[in-house]
């Protein structure tokens, strides 16, 4: 998933939403106040390290939210269990914040087990295997930040699992992730790699390793947790019992084949992974809404850089004066996304749901540091419309979308 650490700087972008609220919304420039993102990821920053951005004020334009109708707080959404929002701070891994919230959700409701997992363990091993392909295909491959939530589960599957307690990814005197140098450095010297052709694979490997040590701690191998040792796949397998193959992502285009899988192609699907089942928009929302009521959780993409997203106001809703509720569809969330004003920027954690006149509101666990602007820090209010128009595919167990899977899977 795209880095989000800056989401409530991209609110500038006016593409694409509906209104839930009336068909009069107004709108308004509002100068971006300072907020989490200034007040304490910059400042944990400096107290680390050195500063490692300037940020200037801007102004921005934004659907006036005031006549909005939606929920005030979390506990009116009914909301399944979750540990509390943490913040990505300054970092490109929200698609892992969004899966492993998920995976801690699913852990609770499989087996009643309230854990607090290390994202940062899956974050390590995804850039060493970004690395590896891009060593693989000799630099044709594309190697930022950013993933998608079916990475996790990629890796997962590949080295297990670890609680938080084993390992933060942070170091000591350290309270604020921030990748920023790590990133800069790990690409300078794949960039390198390619100019001078060292497709050395294991040295190459091994340098990655060295660069993602120094700045984010080295993985356990074997770890005690409540008095039992494990090493990352026994902690899977037998402390979480958690079983990454029974998990299905799902997407909603017109350009593709319903009730077959396809491809994600976006940058951030760096892996060309296909095993995205593609559905008509009507079973994705129904698919959503049915999974929350029967106690499931969601890990959601899409796009969150709109006029109709205050991170203040804690809200996502579809202005009319962008298009109409009555005329959202597929085809409206196709024109969108053929002309980019759709992205897949973001991913973020559908943990309740409430039902207002104007339509379903979900409750929104949210890493980025804008989700921490408003009242309920880390938490947002997003409207079915803009789910419907806006967000791009979501992860959910398989016993959550038994009715779609069967006309998928043969």
């Amino acid at each position: 998933m795209r880095k989000l650490l800056l989401h409530f700087f991209a609110l500038i972008v006016i593409s694409g939403v509906s209104s839930a609220q009336n068909q009069n919304d107004s709108s308004k420039f509002i100068e971006q106040a300072p907020g989490y993102f200034q007040n304490v990821i910059l400042k944990g920053i400096e107290t680390f390290d050195s500063p490692q951005v300037q940020t200037k004020r801007r102004t921005y334009f934004t659907m006036d939210m005031s006549q909005v109708v939606h929920p005030a707080n979390p506990e009116e959404c009914n909301p399944i269990w979750h540990n509390m929002p943490e913040s990505q701070g300054y970092s490109g891994t929200c698609w892992c914040f969004s899966a492993t919230s998920f995976f801690e959700s699913e852990i609770k409701r499989l087996n009643n087990k309230e854990v607090a997992l290390s994202e940062m363990y899956i974050v390590y091993w995804e850039y060493v295997e970004r690395a590896r392909r891009f060593v693989e295909e000799r630099g044709n491959s594309y190697f930022d930040e950013g993933s998608e939530t079916n990475g996790a589960i990629r890796m997962a599957k590949m080295y297990g699992m670890v609680p938080f307690s084993a390992y933060s990814g942070l170091l000591k005197g350290q309270t604020v992730i921030n990748h920023s140098k790590m990133i800069e450095e790990l690409k300078q010297f794949l960039n390198k790699v390619k100019e001078t052709s060292a497709w050395d694979q294991e040295w190459a490997i091994s340098v990655v390793q060295s660069i993602l040590n120094k700045y984010m701690g080295k993985p356990p191998v074997e770890f005690t947790f409540e008095g039992t040792k494990y090493t990352p796949a026994t902690f899977r397998d037998n402390y979480l019992q958690f079983k990454p193959g029974d998990y299905y992502v799902f997407l909603s285009f017109t350009s593709d084949t319903y009730y077959q899988r396809t491809e994600l192609r976006e940058a951030d699907n760096w892996w060309k992974s296909d095993d995205y089942y593609n559905v008509p928009l009507d079973d994705f929302m129904k698919l959503i809404d049915e999974a929350i009521k029967k106690g499931f959780t969601i890990s959601l993409c899409g796009d969150v850089s709109e006029a109709g997203l205050s991170r203040f106001d804690e809200i996502a809703v579809v202005p009319s004066f962008d298009i109409p509720a009555e005329n959202i569809d597929a085809s409206a969330r196709q024109l969108r996304w053929e002309n980019k004003s759709t992205t897949d920027d973001h991913c973020i954690h559908i943990v309740g749901m409430k039902e207002l006149e104007n339509g379903k509101w979900y409750l929104i666990k949210d890493s980025s540091s804008g989700a921490f602007d408003g009242p309920n820090k880390g938490y947002l209010f997003f409207h079915e419309d803009y789910i419907k128009l806006k967000m791009v595919n979501f992860m959910v167990h398989k016993d959550a979308a038994r009715f779609v899977l069967d006309k998928c899977i043969k």
